[in-house]
């Protein structure tokens, strides 16, 4: 568990480590940067998740499974908003739908918590779920990334998971989701891509997605502008800042 300066979370969680680079949205991941420093720390759980190419961090594909993570939240007593693998995907192939189960019944004997899982594979996360002993959890919140249109079709995918909030980080937005319908996607979180090779943010791309979230009632965080200064860019949108969380989540 780390505290975390997301603006959207309370802490971050991570039972798996490692990743794959997906799509364009992973080209400058953060948790490659941040896996890579782990490992020169000594930190067992992150050795061999990262390579160096190019001068920079990459992940290596390799999978990280800690059990015994799995108990940590259930030491804290103060409810918290719980962003879960911060650093992997929960429904990255290589991670068992066995170990999967297992982070879900953490999630259900800790009701008090509200969990946030984001992945850029929802049509794993719809496979592994749509199984009976994965029941609906209501602190549970399911998400997808959308960097750009040529993911869009994941929304279509995150609308068949069965959940009691479903969420879409466009983050980093690196082009226009025009025509995203946000149907049945309960909040939207926005924000550019931020670092030293940070991709700029138009923001006629973020009124396009605060128009889609007031057509379909979906609630809108703004979480920042991004580029390699991110503190000077801000988050406030329109003249204000945009923290909107969904209404249908039992610790809102």
């Amino acid at each position: 568990m780390a505290e975390t300066s997301i603006e959207w979370t309370d802490v971050t969680w991570n039972p798996v480590a490692g990743c794959t680079i997906a799509t364009a949205g992973c080209t400058n991941c953060y948790a490659m940067r941040m896996a890579a420093r782990l490992e020169a720390m000594g930190v067992d759980k992150y050795i061999g998740t990262t390579r160096k190419s190019g001068g920079r961090a990459k992940w290596t594909g390799q999978i990280v499974l800690d059990p015994q993570a799995l108990t940590i939240p259930m030491t804290w007593k103060r409810p918290r908003k719980v962003f879960v693998n911060s650093m992997s995907d929960l429904f990255h192939p290589d991670v068992p739908a066995d170990f999967i189960a297992q982070v879900w019944a953490t999630m259900a004997a800790t009701p008090h918590h509200t969990y946030q899982i984001l992945t850029k594979r929802p049509e794993r996360m719809t496979e592994v779920l749509s199984v009976a002993e994965f029941a609906v959890l209501p602190n549970v919140w399911l998400g997808t990334s959308v960097e750009d249109s040529r993911v869009v079709h994941r929304l279509d995918s995150l609308r068949q998971v069965p959940a009691a909030v479903r969420f879409v980080s466009f983050e980093p937005l690196i082009g226009s989701v025009s025509g995203a319908e946000l149907l049945d996607i309960h909040w939207a979180i926005i924000g550019g891509e931020s670092g030293p090779d940070a991709r700029p943010m138009d923001p006629t791309w973020v009124d396009e997605i605060h128009d889609a979230c007031r057509r379909a009632g979906t609630a809108f965080f703004f979480k920042q502008w991004g580029g390699r200064n991110k503190k000077a860019t801000g988050r406030t949108y329109r003249d204000q800042t945009w923290d909107e969380l969904p209404r249908f989540s039992p610790t809102c």
